[in-house]
């Protein structure tokens, strides 16, 4: 139960890498406001978890990438709970396209989806976290996840959107580290490989594609979002409480093969 009386926001809840860590977080002991732009998703994870943690749950639907969706999320958690202990940033998506064929409108859509939304919810968000932070007599550690990629490392093939803007999450997040560090609210950032989940649901139904994951993984096989969750739980947790300004790669060995 390492998050016993902490508010959590996780954005991109509604599935994949989000829905398993809102639940994950929820089994030890966290609030978490699940946030994503489709509320029937979302109440969904929702009343699962609140089947097993009466009350852990609760949904703010807001597009992330959108200023004042963000500003409104962050009023709701001033008024309702006056405080924020931890922050996954787990919103994003991709799309394929070859770099001389992507429009300015794609571009900025992929860019937006992934890396706009975690600066405008580290900065907004980030800010109830400092404030709360100036008020505590005993202070607490606050802490920021971002969900990178391998692709942040590696480009892929016909994602040059997306693997710029993870690469960009990566260090973003090394920056907002150095700057929240006087708070005491650490920022690292995760890196999943290929892991099931909806982004990658149509390559998953490809046997050639399935077979150059097993071909050069170490671990011979894809991830799955709870595997990506636990660490991500870690890195929320005071169990990693000498740890911020980092990447960690959890690609089950791709880049070593």
């Amino acid at each position: 139960m390492r998050f016993l009386e902490t508010v959590s926001v996780v954005t991109g809840a509604g599935s994949g890498i989000g829905e398993a860590t809102a639940k994950r977080l929820a089994r030890e002991g966290a609030k978490v406001i699940l946030v994503g732009r489709t509320e029937e998703k979302l109440r969904n994870v929702a009343d699962q978890i609140n089947s097993s943690q009466p009350d852990a749950a609760e949904v703010f639907a807001a597009d992330v990438t959108i200023e004042e969706d963000v500003a409104a999320l962050s009023e709701y958690i001033e008024k309702k709970h006056r405080d924020l202990h931890v922050i996954i940033n787990s919103a994003g998506g991709s799309a394929q396209s070859k770099i001389r064929d992507i429009t300015v409108e794609e571009w900025d859509r992929i860019l937006a989806l992934n890396l706009r939304s975690v600066f405008l919810v580290s900065k907004m968000l980030g800010n109830v976290m400092v404030l709360s932070a100036s008020k505590e007599i005993k202070k607490k550690e606050r802490a920021i996840v971002n969900v990178a990629s391998l692709s942040g490392y590696k480009a892929g093939a016909h994602i040059p959107h997306y693997s710029s803007s993870k690469a960009a999450v990566i260090n973003f997040t090394r920056a907002l580290a150095n700057e929240y560090a006087p708070f005491r609210i650490r920022v690292n950032s995760v890196s999943p490989g290929f892991v099931d989940t909806p982004l990658m649901e149509q390559g998953m139904k490809n046997p050639r594609f399935m077979e150059a994951i097993e071909r050069n993984t170490a671990l011979k096989r894809a991830g799955r979002p709870e595997e990506i969750a636990n660490v991500i739980a870690f890195m929320a947790s005071q169990e990693a409480s000498y740890m911020t300004g980092s990447d960690v790669l959890v690609d089950g060995g791709w880049l070593i093969t």
